[in-house]
């Protein structure tokens, strides 16, 4: 458990809450400083909201759960008109914040990286929000140890896999050495070797180098990095809202 102490302006908000139809959203946001832009999504199950500012404009629309495609509301008319409403007043609040809490969830994560159990940025004298945060730990992912050079980057097909590439002489890497995808019954990553791969060439033997590539999956794309965590928990704060334990 890691304990931020932020300045998340004047809570709790004003205004009507979020309506019972939309308990429990999955909350994110982003800031692109050189666009101008500012994005708040608020998912479902069966459906996102998605919210752009830029050049002093609001404007929203709607995705299916886990795809781009932009799509009518998946809502009711009222339902819609509400959870916009209850989405427009969280923006409103969090643009003037969002640049500044971008940079203490990236300080607070660094401090939690270095063993500290809280972070609290010097501020003047505001109401400031302390945020319990649980974090999930990290392996110890070793350097590479093998010859050449490795990198792991998303390939097509199911349970989001990645690929190994490697190079023995240069660092861009492009042969492909193995694979890792997630394991949909435990929710813990599995790997395969690519076949005829000279593992003498490679410096490090095939178990080692499966091991390695599933820790690395495991940090990169299962367990949530501290930055986003301490963001997530910031803007639940804001939206007021009371997730189950």
């Amino acid at each position: 458990m890691f304990r931020a102490v932020l300045d998340l302006g004047e809570l709790p908000l004003s205004g009507p809450p979020l309506p019972r139809r939309f308990l429990y959203p999955e909350l994110d946001a982003d800031w692109d400083e050189e666009a101008g832009i500012t994005e708040l999504f608020v998912g479902f199950e069966d459906g996102e909201v998605h919210l752009e500012f830029s050049d002093g404009r609001m404007d929203h629309h709607f995705h299916r759960p886990d795809a781009d495609d932009v799509v009518a509301s998946p809502w009711g008319p009222d339902d819609t008109a509400s959870l916009v409403q209850w989405a427009t007043r969280v923006m409103n609040h969090l643009l003037p914040l969002l640049p500044r809490l971008f940079e203490d969830a990236e300080a607070a994560a660094e401090w939690h990286l270095a063993g500290l159990p809280v972070y609290a940025r010097n501020t003047d004298p505001v109401p400031l929000q302390i945020l319990d945060v649980e974090m999930e730990g990290e392996l110890l992912v070793l350097p590479w140890l093998g010859s050449g050079h490795v990198e792991s980057e998303h390939t097509d097909g199911p349970d989001h896999p990645i690929v190994l590439l490697w190079n023995p002489e240069h660092n861009d890497p492009d042969i492909p050495i193995a694979r890792a995808w997630l394991n949909p019954k435990t929710g813990e990553p599995k790997s395969k070797a690519e076949s005829r791969v000279d593992w003498n060439a490679v410096g490090m033997p095939k178990a080692e180098v499966l091991s390695w590539l599933e820790g690395v999956y495991l940090n990169h794309h299962v367990l949530e990095d501290p930055a986003e965590a301490i963001l997530r928990s910031a803007l639940e704060r804001i939206a007021g809202i009371n997730l189950p334990s």
